[in-house]
């Protein structure tokens, strides 16, 4: 069965590309969650459509992104973050990607997301450290952050 997806689809594509799949997976997952619809003319002309009103609307969204990327450069972006810490400089607990987000909205007043902090794991010991952001899937700023030992 052909079909044309609405939504990127990992396994699959991107959107706005025909592909063809079993009927039983288009009927039974990408129909029903929205991810795609099945294919024809009327159907091409309407993804299409919607293609350039969201390539207009991801065009702003990419303008505002690098908007704050450039006002978050201008701003000095090194937050510390206190945590107690035992032998070897390791912490107790750990720092994540909510802390730092938090962090930033304390000190720097800077509002972002803690999906948009790309962390690979929770940060265990004490240090400084680069932890880009992802303000846009073209947009990208990096963050200095000094977890330090808690008096």
């Amino acid at each position: 069965m052909d079909v044309i997806l609405l939504k990127d689809v990992e396994s699959l594509g991107k959107m706005g590309k025909t592909v063809h799949v079993a009927r039983g997976y288009a009927r039974n997952y990408l129909l029903p969650k929205g991810l795609a619809i099945e294919a024809s003319e009327g159907a091409r002309k309407m993804v299409m459509e919607k293609m350039v009103l969201e390539a207009k609307r991801d065009h702003v969204r990419k303008e505002a992104a690098e908007t704050l990327a450039a006002s978050l450069v201008a701003k000095d972006l090194r937050v510390e973050i206190r945590a107690k810490a035992g032998e070897e400089e390791r912490l107790y607990g750990s720092v994540t990607a909510r802390d730092i987000a938090a962090a930033l909205a304390e000190q720097k007043s800077v509002a972002v997301e803690h999906s948009q902090i790309l962390l690979d794991e929770p940060i265990k010991t004490l240090g400084v450290r680069e932890i880009p952001v992802k303000l846009h899937a073209e947009v990208q700023v990096s963050v200095t952050v000094a977890v330090l030992a808690a008096d």
